[in-house]
């Protein structure tokens, strides 16, 4: 199965909402394997591999964020996939 991987970051009120938690919950459920962080600019950053039909899904959640967030604008990239991940974790 073909691995896709994404860099995105997120802007808008994503800190201190729970952002990174639900996150790695979406990331979890589709079977992606990645990390997220917050960033020093009040934004939530990270990357996400995986089939790109879950990835399409994942990128539909990062929209919408939990409900105490509200998402301005999301960035994604394509970016090279890495071998040897076997989770999704937020720091």
């Amino acid at each position: 199965m073909s691995q896709t991987r994404i860099a995105f970051k997120v802007h808008g009120t994503v800190q201190g909402v729970n952002f990174r938690s639900f996150t790695e919950k979406q990331a979890s459920k589709y079977g992606l394997t990645g990390f997220v962080k917050n960033t020093s600019d009040d934004k939530v950053a990270g990357e996400a591999q995986g089939p790109t039909e879950a990835l399409q899904k994942f990128k539909k959640d990062l929209n919408e964020g939990p409900s105490a967030a509200h998402v301005v604008k999301v960035e994604t990239d394509d970016i090279e996939a890495k071998s040897g991940e076997s989770s999704f974790s937020a720091s």
